[in-house]
């Protein structure tokens, strides 16, 4: 051994070591098996849950770094998924990919602007994500987090563009790789946008987007809103070449292998125009979103990286990491604070 190497920790500082790596790991079992037991559609109400079972989600909250309220930027709650499905629209309007599942649940949200107009969001319920969903997605190439909940830098993003509708006024609005849609309904909801297509890859997905979209008919006035499947990957259709004004996305950086797509679609589909610009939120996850902005210029598109761009945002991020607001449990920076990226079609 080189002199200069740290020593080795002593047996029992090692063994403590192995011990909570040896929990963690198991924790993280727990939640994929949680995440992957299916569900039986005939079933008319849920099993009671047991101590067990009630232990085993304190333990695993402990280690995921999920919060089903996130920032809790945007007033919400739970009713019965059967308000949401009465009376909304006949049947022959409804996209072929829209689903039901007996572990839906309704979230109605009351946007932070005038008028204090409301959102009912149609979600599976969290942890619910079935073996059918996997193989899906390793058949399709497609990936299954837009169904396993509407994740905090979503409800950011649209609290961000409630906050900005200015610049949506007249515009044509794209969300990518939405999950259930929040932040593009609230868009449409909360601004005077010409037109907001909200999109994903998984058409699971897709058809949650257009259910919502049918329950929130009334809500959007005369913005038109639509739902799309959008492949990153493959080919887009000529009609939207070059035809957003404003394309928003958060939390789409993670996975580095879809970056070059993603770089690829952003090009594509906004216009070619000084005033054009795409908004990325997104945590950096390590080197990911770093790479990713790497791709973007490599592309030809130029970018700005903002770390403060909202005082309410910004000051709850700093409250989690100081600790002084324990409803987020494993809080990390890297991991949970999405950094606003603006993009340009034109260099600057």
């Amino acid at each position: 051994m080189d002199s200069a190497s740290p020593p080795s920790p002593p047996p029992a500082q090692a063994s403590a070591a192995e011990a909570s790596g040896a929990s963690n790991a198991s924790l993280r079992w727990r939640i994929l098996r949680r995440a992957l037991l299916a569900r039986s559609a005939s079933t008319s109400r849920a099993p009671e849950e047991t101590s067990n079972d009630q232990q085993d989600k304190n333990d695993t909250n402990k280690i995921s770094r999920k919060t089903s309220r996130g920032f809790d930027l945007i007033e919400c709650h739970m009713l019965p998924i059967s308000q949401s499905t009465k009376s909304h629209g006949d049947s022959s309007s409804r996209n072929e990919n829209i689903v039901e599942c007996h572990n839906d649940v309704r979230v109605c949200y009351k946007l932070p602007c005038e008028g204090s107009p409301k959102l009912n969001l149609v979600y599976r319920r969290e942890d619910s994500l079935e073996l059918n969903d996997i193989v899906a997605s390793n058949r399709y190439n497609i990936d299954t987090t837009g169904l396993v909940c509407c994740w905090p830098s979503e409800e950011v993003l649209a609290y961000y563009c409630i906050n900005h509708s200015d610049m949506f006024r007249s515009k044509k609005v794209l969300e990518l790789g939405s999950g259930y849609g929040l932040a593009g309904l609230a868009i449409a909801a909360s601004t005077d946008a010409d037109e907001v297509v909200i999109s994903d890859g998984n058409p699971q997905v897709v058809g949650y987007i257009q259910q919502n979209i049918s329950i929130n008919t009334e809500t959007f006035g005369q913005t038109k809103v639509k739902s799309m499947v959008l492949h990153w990957d493959a080919g887009q259709a000529s009609e939207i070449i070059s035809s957003f004004d404003i394309i928003v996305a958060s939390d789409c950086t993670f996975f580095k292998q879809f970056h070059q797509s993603l770089a690829r679609v952003v090009k594509s589909l906004l216009k070619h125009s000084e005033t054009s610009q795409a908004i990325f939120l997104s945590p950096k996850r390590g080197d990911s979103l770093s790479k990713f902005l790497e791709v973007i210029k490599k592309n030809g598109l130029s970018c700005e990286l903002i770390e403060k761009y909202d005082p309410t945002v910004w000051n709850m991020h700093k409250k989690y990491v100081s600790d002084d607001n324990r409803s987020w449990p494993n809080y990390n920076e890297e991991h949970c604070y999405p950094l606003l990226v603006r993009i340009n079609s034109h260099s600057k």
